[in-house]
């Protein structure tokens, strides 16, 4: 999918910082406000945080900007520790938060070949910077991928979360940025599967934990596949003529969990079986060449994968539900050249995005209402959004500077979503509580229910 890598790729940021940060000094008394991370708290309470403003408000002046690229290692080298103490400690205050970690992608060979510059670096392990023509720019994550970084290193960071879905809680992964950023990379990997991102090897990941627990544990897996399509919910475990005519409907239950019904629900005995699962339903999926991307999603990407767990020491029963989300990119019709059906799609994935970024700034703010409604994509993501679920987004950005708005838009949309807390609660029942269920399901379906001896 991209056309360099590793050291080129470090290279080139290397020589877009020194060309920005030349000539330049520091000088001791600004030292610590130059590099301070920025503080959006006055465009809370604005839906959509304007360009303009935010270029209004670089970090630092040109003046103050260091003279070169061992300055600029010194400064992250001094930040380090500020860094790490922000990122680690007051535990009280982030418990709860969304976890945001930022992958920037590599140049593609479009982009090299039209000469395009990177205004993207990252400062460590924790800053971004974004070089902007009223000065840089710097968001700070909880987790920043380098272009070099793998596949497998971005899973690394993020697999344990797997591992709290097996344990019963709500867990949701979903990636956000505009056309052609990576998203569908990171979540999928490439079209050969050399690569595979989030979703692939996750399904491996559910399986080794549970062939490793395999003897204290029963388990059952199970999962759906949707997406929305121009406003409209679509199972992709059925043919298309199926899935037009299907009644799809997004409910919630006492807890606040949403479910799905109507949707094609499937059992997979191993990962291999999941794989072949969601090979069925992207051959469903809507997707098209736009002028930004060759292949560009049309929709967005829904997954839930169902692990139920029985102990089988106390007979306890844990639910868990993970949410694997590939969010279509947001889109400028006349950079994408979309016309007539691509038009339409645009505008529908354009709209839920919108709403999507509603619902974050009354969360981001703490307002008394919050507009899920508003949109099929906010009614599904509700309990990941402010409720009762551990959720990490993956925000991808582009490192070319015809991205500049784009990237600047989705950087201060992420720093949005870390303000945002949930409340994660394992789903778990006692043996007792385990077998009233059972009944009541048999009860329901019509089926005979053994009485106690």
């Amino acid at each position: 999918m991209y056309a360099n890598s590793g050291a080129e790729n470090v290279s080139m940021s290397l020589n877009f910082m020194g060309r920005k940060l030349r000539n330049h000094t520091v000088a001791p008394a600004t030292k610590q406000r130059a590099w301070e991370s920025t503080d959006l708290s006055q465009y809370q309470d604005d839906p959509v945080v304007s360009t303009r403003a935010v270029l209004s408000h670089p970090i630092v002046s040109s003046e103050e900007l260091p003279g070169s690229i061992p300055d600029l290692r010194e400064q992250v080298q001094w930040r380090r520790p500020c860094n790490i103490h922000n990122t680690r400690l007051d535990q009280d205050r982030d418990r709860g938060k969304i976890r945001v970690f930022c992958r920037i992608r590599p140049l593609t060979r479009a982009e090299q070949a039209k000469r395009y510059h990177i205004i993207v670096a990252s400062l460590d392990d924790y800053s971004v910077i974004l070089d902007t023509p009223r000065g840089p720019r710097e968001f700070q994550f909880d987790k920043i991928f380098n272009p070099e970084c793998t596949q497998e290193e971005v899973f690394t960071e993020s697999s344990g979360l797997i591992q709290c879905a097996i344990d019963g809680f709500n867990v949701c992964i979903f990636a956000y940025g505009h056309t052609g950023s990576g998203k569908t990379f990171t979540m999928v990997g490439d079209r050969d599967r050399r690569n595979p991102g989030i979703i692939p090897r996750t399904f491996t990941k559910i399986f080794e934990i549970i062939q490793d627990n395999e003897s204290k544990f029963e388990f059952k897996v199970s999962a759906y596949m949707l997406e929305l399509y121009n406003e409209r919910l679509q199972d992709l475990f059925v043919t298309p003529t199926e899935a037009f005519s299907k009644r799809i409907e997004i409910k919630r239950d006492r807890k606040g969990l949403v479910f799905i019904q109507g949707a094609e629900t499937k059992e997979a005995a191993s990962a291999g079986e999941l794989f072949a699962l969601f090979e069925q339903g992207c051959a469903n999926r809507h997707i098209a060449a736009t002028k930004m991307n060759v292949e560009s999603s049309r929709s967005h990407l829904i997954i839930g994968i169902m692990i139920e767990s029985r102990n089988l020491t106390n007979g306890s029963v844990s639910f868990g539900k993970l949410s694997l989300v590939d969010l279509a990119g947001s889109e400028r019709a006349a950079k994408t050249g979309a016309k007539d059906d691509q038009l339409k799609e645009a505008n529908s994935i354009n709209k839920s995005l919108s709403a999507l970024g509603d619902v974050i700034s009354a969360l981001s703010v703490e307002q008394p209402h919050v507009p899920y409604r508003n949109n099929k994509l906010t009614q599904l993501m509700q309990d990941s959004l402010g409720g009762n679920a551990k959720t990490l987004m993956f925000l991808n950005i582009s490192p070319s500077d015809c991205n500049l708005d784009e990237t600047l838009t989705s950087l201060i949309y992420a720093t949005r979503v870390k303000a945002i807390t949930n409340n994660a609660q394992r789903n778990i029942d006692s043996k007792e509580i385990a077998q009233l269920k059972e009944v009541i399901l048999k009860l329901k379906s019509g089926q005979p229910v053994e009485e106690d001896p």
